[in-house]
């Protein structure tokens, strides 16, 4: 049975309260809480709906909410405003540098689409000149090599994301919401940043780059510090080696950025959903008797 069109009034109601009560919540969890209370419809039915109301990111809804109170920020809980900062931050990526966007603002994050698209050994310093729209000499102004250049992106993607991440946790207290938090940023920003932001997840050790790994290490243990510092802070089994835990996590988001398809779960949602099922686990407490043995 197909679930109702998402036009129906009382369907589009319900979406819109959800949508101003927590915005925080994404279109999958809205479409649970909707369908758990008798009101079927799916994850793209509620984004439809958002999105004719001008709803249909964290953000918007986010700043929706401050403008429709009279308190205006003070309305927020402090993790929305964590998430609000957070999603401002993202969103004003583009100017960071220097307003408007000087060159080498401009050659870095042509240098990154390409190297993320067409990978180190596929990608010339012509290419990037020419996706600019400047003489390959311009870019050798600013970066020696193609090999610089290429630290340079993964130098800048990593001081982002690691700045972002600070930002948006500065206010919050619980140790589980501040990895929640730094994890939502970590994938947003692989997943949906700029194309900066996305190649910074890409393992340098995957593409064979192992002198170019050995250079830009510091940088990525200064990052992995951060994360280091928020895994010793959580209250874990004494056996937990936290070690480890630190590099499942991280690899684990990592990896998303090669198998995410927007639409189907926001970089918030992967991002909860990886850190609930390490706090969580998944193992069910219900054990059926099994009546057979083959494969699946």
């Amino acid at each position: 049975m197909r679930p109702n069109p998402p036009t129906d009034p009382a369907r589009e109601d319900a979406i819109l309260r959800l949508a101003r009560e927590r915005p925080e919540l994404g279109q999958a969890s809205i479409s649970r809480l909707l369908c758990a209370s008798g009101l079927r419809i799916s994850p793209s039915g509620v984004r439809y709906v958002l999105q004719r109301h001008g709803l249909e990111t964290q953000v918007k809804r986010l700043r929706a909410l401050v403008r429709s109170s009279p308190k205006g920020v003070e309305s927020l809980d402090q993790r929305q405003r964590a998430l609000l900062a957070r999603g401002a931050l993202s969103e004003d990526e583009p100017e960071e540098d220097a307003p408007p966007r000087d060159r080498k603002t401009r050659i870095l994050d042509a240098a990154a689409e390409l190297f993320f698209d067409l990978g180190y050994d596929g990608t010339s310093i012509r290419d990037i000149a020419g996706k600019v729209g400047l003489l390959p000499g311009s870019v050798y102004h600013y970066f020696p090599s193609k090999e610089e250049l290429y630290l340079a992106v993964h130098r800048t993607g990593i001081t982002r994301v690691e700045a972002r991440i600070k930002a948006a946790i500065a206010d919050l207290d619980d140790p589980w919401e501040r990895l929640r938090v730094a994890c939502e940023v970590h994938v947003a920003g692989i997943v949906e940043g700029s194309p900066v932001d996305r190649i910074t997840g890409r393992n340098l050790a995957l593409v064979g780059k192992h002198n170019l790994l050995k250079r830009i290490t510091p940088f990525r243990k200064t990052y992995e510090n951060l994360f280091r510092e928020l895994i010793e802070d959580l209250p874990v089994a004494p056996d937990t080696d936290r070690s480890l835990l630190r590099l499942f996590l991280l690899g684990g988001m990592n990896w998303a950025c090669l198998w995410y398809r927007r639409g189907i779960r926001s970089p918030e949602e992967i991002a909860d959903i990886m850190l609930d099922m390490v706090r969580q686990g998944v193992q069910s407490t219900h054990h059926p008797t099994q009546t057979g043995t083959g494969d699946a």
